[in-house]
């Protein structure tokens, strides 16, 4: 029994001996893997930093810089500790988390398919820049000025007091009219006026009158066009261009109808309303009845 013991004894004390040793010849790889993983991490800061500064100058979308520069850090370091692992012998090990890397992200990408839809159309939003921030927009069947572009969304003022925020993948896939992006925009007033009115004189009153307005631009145009002969009027259509940074296209259109109303009651020519002509056709049961009241 004795012997039993001394000889478990001594197999317990080879056992720690090799794990002795082969802790100190470790030691170095350990050393060196620490020093890898520090390198690594240093250098990720220090490239991230130059990423951000680069990202900075194509977007001006702090979230999408912010992000880049992150997932380039994440990347380095995640480099340096597969290199670790390796300089440890432990290689199977990087095998193992690659492909649960790469499961995780599969199931990532299922579970979450409209967000990573959003943030990729977010992203290509942000380096194509087909909007930005402060432009009018009309996008979605929503109408007003872009006041955030964010990965996921893009919030816009509809000049109404509300916000509304549109998911990035509807901004990206679907067409957008952006009216900032010339600087220019022409708008278009309808009227009618009387078949009794000189129509040369009705064009040439109409073009002055919006002409001498402050935010019409002096190198375009403005002009008037007859279109059809309506039930009671003559109508017309006039398109001038306005100058976005005095005006918006509320006001420049209000101000131009109250123009050319001044001007055509200053010329006497009229605006009429609309004709209609009603014909009454008497009812043959109540002639009857009142044939037969007057009988009695």
């Amino acid at each position: 029994m004795i012997l039993q013991i001394t000889d478990f004894v001594t197999l317990i004390g080879k056992k720690l001996s090799r794990w002795y040793e082969a802790a100190i010849l470790t030691i170095p790889n350990l050393l060196l893997a620490l020093v890898v993983i520090i390198f690594f991490s240093f250098i990720s800061k220090y490239i991230a930093r130059i990423i951000a500064r680069i990202m900075g100058k194509l977007s001006h979308n702090i979230s999408l810089v912010a992000m880049v520069s992150t997932l380039v850090r994440l990347a380095i370091v995640a480099v340096g500790l597969f290199s670790a692992l390796s300089i440890l012998g432990l290689d199977k090990t990087v095998t193992s988390l690659l492909a649960g890397a790469g499961v995780i992200a599969l199931a990532v990408g299922f579970a979450f398919q409209d967000l990573t839809a959003n943030f990729i159309s977010g992203t290509f939003i942000t380096l194509q820049r087909p909007i930005k921030v402060g432009d009018v927009v009309d996008t979605n069947g929503y109408f007003g000025k872009v006041k955030s572009i964010n990965l996921r969304s893009i919030i816009i003022d509809n000049f109404g007091g509300q916000e509304i925020e549109i998911p990035s993948k509807e901004i990206f896939q679907n067409p957008i009219t952006n009216f900032s992006t010339s600087g220019e925009r022409r708008m278009q007033v309808d009227c009618g006026v009387s078949y009794s009115d000189d129509l040369a004189l009705v064009q040439r009153v109409a073009v002055q009158a919006v002409e001498a307005l402050n935010f019409v631009r002096d190198d375009k145009p403005v002009e008037l066009h007859f279109t059809e002969f309506g039930d009671s009027s003559i109508n017309f259509l006039m398109w001038f261009w306005i100058k976005q940074d005095i005006a918006g296209p509320p006001l420049a259109k209000s101000e131009a109808i109250k123009a050319i109303k001044v001007a055509f009651d200053a010329h006497d020519i009229s605006i009429p309303f609309p004709i209609r002509t009603l014909e009454f056709t008497p009812n043959a049961n109540s002639v009857e009845v009142s044939m037969l009241n007057g009988m009695n």
